[in-house]
């Protein structure tokens, strides 16, 4: 145990992770940006995994995601990095899977064969479930951003309301009712667009 008292008061406490975005947004360092983003790249690459499906092209996303936060990061100012990332990681897939889907023959031959195959009104549930995606994404951007933190940690990330409260410091009452508020709230929205 002698060994502990020589890295007594030698180790620095960890630096918060709003003090390194702070910091990577007034000098630009790339190094500071990698070592925030280090501990959620399992995340980002699960996240890629579930709507992507090619371990490959998750590996590739999981750094292509990484060069979009270099920009994004020196002009947002983001609260919660954890929960922003799986948010910028799904519209990144989801954006993906749109433009290959848009883009004609670049899909694998036993996609085609299989659209090919597949009654109309399957591209029609597509396209009806990709507005309802689009419609969810832009009213979840309008809550206030409690609302969002807590709906996308309860339901994106299944977090409990213990969780929730711990990761983002709102009292226990207060992300029941953010999460409770915000589903009304996105219910509206997402009428009021005609999406439902």
């Amino acid at each position: 145990m002698k060994f502990l008292k020589f890295f007594q008061g030698k180790v620095k406490e960890p630096v918060p992770e709003a003090d390194r975005l702070a910091e990577y947004r007034r000098h630009g360092d790339v190094a500071l940006l990698g070592a925030l983003y280090e501990p959620y790249m399992d995340m980002v690459f699960g996240v890629c995994f579930k709507y992507l499906r090619d371990e490959e092209e998750c590996k590739d996303a999981v750094m292509q995601i990484f060069e979009k936060l270099i920009f994004d990061l020196r002009h947002h100012e983001v609260a919660n990095f954890k929960s922003w990332l799986h948010s910028v990681a799904r519209n990144y897939c989801l954006m993906k899977l749109r433009t290959e889907r848009v883009t004609v023959g670049q899909e694998p031959a036993s996609e085609r064969v299989q659209e090919s195959v597949d009654e109309p009104a399957n591209d029609e549930d597509v396209f009806m479930l990709e507005g309802q995606l689009n419609a969810l994404d832009e009213c979840l951007q309008k809550l206030a951003s409690e609302q969002r933190v807590s709906i996308e940690l309860f339901y994106l990330q299944n977090k409990c309301y213990r969780e929730i409260a711990g990761e983002t410091g709102f009292e226990m009452g207060k992300v029941k009712s953010y999460i409770q508020n915000g589903k009304r709230k996105l219910k509206i929205c997402i009428e009021s667009n005609g999406n439902y």
